[in-house]
């Protein structure tokens, strides 16, 4: 079983920090998912006819995000969190990527509800998981670029298993070698605040969301919480 925890570092640098990590087993990726398919196409039809989501110098979350890059010493303006670029791409295209149905599914959710989303096939994870501040000597391999290796910037939150960098910049862009494909079968997604006396509820609305969807394709659907005081669950 794998653990994800929160070091006690990211815990004391950001005390409002709440991560939901909800497990999907049994996941079915193959095949349309119509449901989730008519919510980006009336999020773009929205945006089409100019009922924008908030953009990041509008959205309080998204600028509480951008508050807690800085504090980790990213330009949330260069690596972007990614609900951000996510809003961003729907308001200057129209559009929102289609991937495969456990990825359009979390985007969905991300962009519906302002809150920072991703995922990783755990089958493809090598050990625990920890979310952590980075030495700046461990490898990432970027999503979409298998054969690039980069380090992160020492001091940047990043999530690690015992092989290498699973996301940098806390929630900018996933490793390769851990993302969620139609053949994933057993995926935890997570959904993030570091500001959960304001933005916890934000966060609960979207796993809610998030964990329906996923027990209409999925045999089981486990949802946990990590926060300062519970800063580990065994997935």
């Amino acid at each position: 079983m794998t653990e994800l925890r929160i070091s006690d570092a990211v815990c004391a640098a950001f005390g409002g920090v709440r991560i939901a990590a909800i497990v999907a087993s049994g996941f079915a990726g193959h095949g349309p998912w119509p449901e989730v398919e008519a919510g980006l196409a009336a999020l773009e039809r929205a945006a089409a006819g100019g009922e924008t989501l908030p953009a990041a110098e509008d959205d309080p979350h998204i600028a509480a995000w951008h508050a807690a890059y800085r504090a980790f010493g990213t330009n949330p303006k260069r690596e972007r969190p990614s609900v951000a670029a996510l809003r961003r791409r729907l308001a200057r295209s129209g559009r929102l990527p289609r991937i495969s149905a456990a990825v359009d599914c979390y985007n969905l959710v991300s962009a519906t509800h302002g809150v920072p989303a991703g995922a990783f096939d755990l089958d493809a994870v090598e050990g625990d998981i920890a979310v952590g501040f980075a030495a700046g000597d461990e490898d990432f391999t970027p999503l979409g670029e298998p054969d690039v290796t980069e380090h992160p910037r020492p001091g940047e939150v990043i999530y690690t298993d015992a092989k290498s960098v699973l996301t940098r910049h806390w929630n900018h862009r996933d490793a390769d070698r851990t993302k969620v494909t139609e053949d994933s079968a057993r995926i935890v997604f997570l959904l993030e605040t570091t500001d959960a006396p304001n933005f916890g509820p934000a966060v609960a609305a979207a796993a809610a969301d998030l964990a329906a969807r996923l027990e209409t394709r999925s045999q089981a659907v486990t949802t946990h919480w990590l926060t300062p005081a519970t800063p580990a669950a065994s997935l």
